[in-house]
């Protein structure tokens, strides 16, 4: 493994700790600045503006570029803004700070799977994107629970400064091991003539779509579990533990077999993900099984992710392809926004804690007939794939 993917990857588990982190920290945080914990639920929705904005903006600024200065640059960002939340002395700079720190989540997944294509052979390259992204999966294992540990025994503040501290070694890992020029820059023409493609729209739709599955049943998971598996409340944190894990392992199993079967893994992933989802709906009543279940749906979703953000870059048949890579990351929250809103709805239906679990059934199966599609069009595109630049080879075999 190169060993810049390692610094990516670092990146990564810096960028989900922060982001999910704070949810578990809003009481402490709430104390410390002397407000409720609605408002500091507020900071949750300002990370999301933040990536929302920074994605394309910082992506776009960032395209003439080598990655290597591009990724370095979104990373100080990110650092200085957890830097600035550790210091904020009020409740408004601390948001204002939250909404810094977020501008480079989105762009640095983007520019970072580009990176990491080019970082090996072509037939590795969902392999390594996957290695990155397994970063992101570690922070809700470890780095989340850690820090909401540490903050209800000492202070919140000392997470944001550990997540720092991360910040900085990411930066001293991509600059010691990432290839000054990976490969030539792009232009913001070629990138944005990309979303002519409707092939990309097609992925990007996958992503929101099939992933919608994702976020209807996640986002309730705690009362599923406990309303309908009759799990004891204190049993639902080793029980995500345990989905994390799953997801972790899927993110790594997926970029192998996304190298070898490419959307038709996505395909049948999802369809594989509906049954799973229909399955927990009929069985959730039982513990063993809920919990069996749902590992096995967040080792299956997450495997499918290297391979949706390996398919739009390869959709955008450019050099480069950073912009469509993190418009799939803009995707990805809309697939939280909208599982999390068709879940709300028909729980206020009044149908029960099943009823999410059959909205993420549809949806993914939904999803496969999408990936179905966006295959099928990929093997008649007349124009074939501009390739990336070749691999560094000999720093990347002398990092490996």
């Amino acid at each position: 493994m190169p060993r810049a993917l390692l610094a990516l990857a670092i990146g990564a588990f810096g960028i989900g700790t922060t982001e999910f982190v704070v949810m578990g920290m809003l009481p402490e945080i709430a104390e410390g600045l002397g407000v409720s914990v609605p408002s500091v639920g507020l900071l949750i929705s300002a990370y999301a503006v933040g990536v929302v904005v920074g994605a394309p903006t910082l992506t776009a600024l960032g395209v003439r570029f080598p990655p290597r200065r591009t990724l370095v640059a979104l990373m100080a960002v990110f650092t200085v803004g957890n830097a600035l939340s550790a210091l904020a002395p009020t409740y408004e700079t601390l948001a204002a700070a939250r909404v810094l720190t977020a501008l480079a989540h989105g762009s640095f997944f983007g520019v970072g799977a580009v990176a990491a294509r080019r970082l090996v052979a072509p037939d590795r390259a969902t392999r390594a994107i996957s290695l990155m992204l397994v970063g992101l999966t570690l922070a809700n294992v470890i780095g989340v629970p850690l820090g909401t540990f540490v903050a209800q025994q000492s202070s919140w503040r000392l997470v944001l400064g550990a997540v720092t501290v991360v910040g900085l070694v990411t930066i001293a890992g991509l600059l010691a091991w990432m290839p000054r020029e990976l490969g030539e820059p792009g232009d913001l023409r070629s990138e944005l003539a990309a979303f002519r493609r409707g092939q990309v729209w097609l992925v990007l739709g996958l992503t929101m779509v099939g992933f919608s599955a994702l976020f209807a049943v996640y986002s309730y998971v705690s009362p599923i579990l406990t309303e309908l598996g009759g799990i004891p409340v204190e049993w639902v944190t080793p029980v995500l533990a345990l989905f994390g894990i799953g997801t972790t392992v899927g993110t790594l199993v997926g970029g192998r077999l996304g190298d070898r079967y490419g959307f038709s893994f996505v395909a049948v992933g999802l369809l594989a993900t509906a049954v799973v989802l229909a399955a927990f709906a009929v069985l959730a009543r039982s513990p063993v099984a809920a919990v069996v279940l749902l590992v096995l749906f967040g080792t299956l979703a997450f495997a499918l992710g290297p391979v949706v953000q390996n398919g739009v870059i390869e959709a955008a048949r450019v050099r480069g392809g950073s912009l469509v890579s993190a418009a799939n990351q803009g995707a990805f929250n809309v697939a939280n926004a909208l599982g999390a809103a068709l879940g709300a709805a028909v729980l206020s239906a009044g149908l029960g804690y099943t009823a999410p679990i059959w909205v993420g059934a549809l949806l993914a199966l939904l999803g496969a007939g999408i990936a179905v599609v966006a295959r099928a069009v990929d093997r008649r595109a007349d124009a074939p794939a501009v390739a990336d630049p070749a691999p560094v080879a000999a720093e990347c075999r002398t990092a490996a």
